[in-house]
């Protein structure tokens, strides 16, 4: 898409919002009245046909931008309500590569704008060690194969509070030391040695698949699953973690089974999910699914 058109896009729409919203006379002229952004949209913006509407839609490059055209009226928000329809499709076509879309790396998200959402949760090309890079599907951290180094990775965004869930899984070996868990912002990302870098300070908690390690605080927190003779871990088994910033915990779940809380009384922080590794070579993804299903 051209910048020529997203701006004219971006101006189409910016003045229906405005009639809409009870901006000037010209809302009161072809609404009959001035009714407010919420309201079922009387004026201009009402009145375009939905499949315009989703042309219209289908230009702009941000989801900011569409988030906000949602709150425009109920006949914009209910025309972005269908998360598989053109708009979202064409963005999430433009943004993430044809590798993400045709693998089955997204395969537990049914919807484009599910898709995009965790493209944008997706490990950081910027808020990592040094010695790893993401991958050009956007989701997938390659270590290089560094010697005496430990090296992680946070999410591109960080939750204070509501409850969320995202899939981590290994697609190559583990080595000593393979840590998924949360880091603050202060957290390191590197470190000399072999060690398991989250959980290794007081701004990171960690789940070592290695030996089944709880760490938090330079100390190990007992073992996970709590359960006699728990399984290691397999390579290519993903790996659902689930934070809750009301209740303050971090669980984990293993296929359809709930292995249970880890993690209690989280500060009331801005926590990023986030992992650790030490083998060469090796490759982590870390998918964000949105909202737990409870039960």
């Amino acid at each position: 898409m051209s910048g020529a058109a997203a701006v004219g896009a971006s101006s189409c729409i910016g003045a229906a919002a405005s009639c809409s919203s009870g901006g000037g006379s010209s809302s009161a002229t072809a609404g009959g009245g001035g009714g407010g952004g919420t309201g079922a949209g009387t004026g201009v913006a009402g009145r375009l046909p939905g499949r315009v509407l989703e042309h219209i839609f289908s230009y702009l490059d941000q989801l900011p931008d569409l988030m906000r055209c949602s709150l425009v009226c109920w006949h914009w928000s209910n025309t972005l309500a269908d998360e598989n329809s053109e708009v979202w499709r064409s963005l999430c076509g433009r943004a993430l590569s044809e590798e993400a879309l045709r693998s089955d790396i997204l395969v537990n998200l049914p919807t484009y704008r599910g898709k995009l959402k965790s493209y944008q949760h997706a490990l950081s090309t910027h808020d990592c060690s040094r010695n790893v890079y993401v991958k050009k599907n956007g989701f997938t951290l390659h270590r290089n194969p560094i010697a005496q180094s430990t090296d992680g990775a946070r999410g591109k965004i960080g939750f204070s509070e509501g409850r969320h869930a995202w899939e981590i899984w290994w697609e190559g070996p583990l080595g000593t030391v393979a840590v998924i868990g949360l880091a603050t912002k202060r957290a390191n990302m590197q470190c000399q040695g072999y060690v398991a870098l989250l959980g290794s300070d007081d701004q990171s908690w960690g789940w070592n698949l290695v030996d089944n390690n709880l760490l938090h605080n330079g100390q190990v927190n007992g073992n996970f699953p709590q359960c006699n003779n728990a399984p290691k871990y397999q390579i290519g088994e993903r790996i659902r973690v689930i934070l809750d910033m009301d209740d303050k915990t971090l669980a984990f779940e293993r296929g359809f089974e709930f292995l249970g809380v880890a993690f209690r009384g989280l500060p009331k922080a801005c926590l990023f999910p986030a992992v650790s590794a030490v083998y060469g070579n090796t490759e982590v993804t870390m998918v964000y699914l949105g909202k737990p299903l409870d039960g």
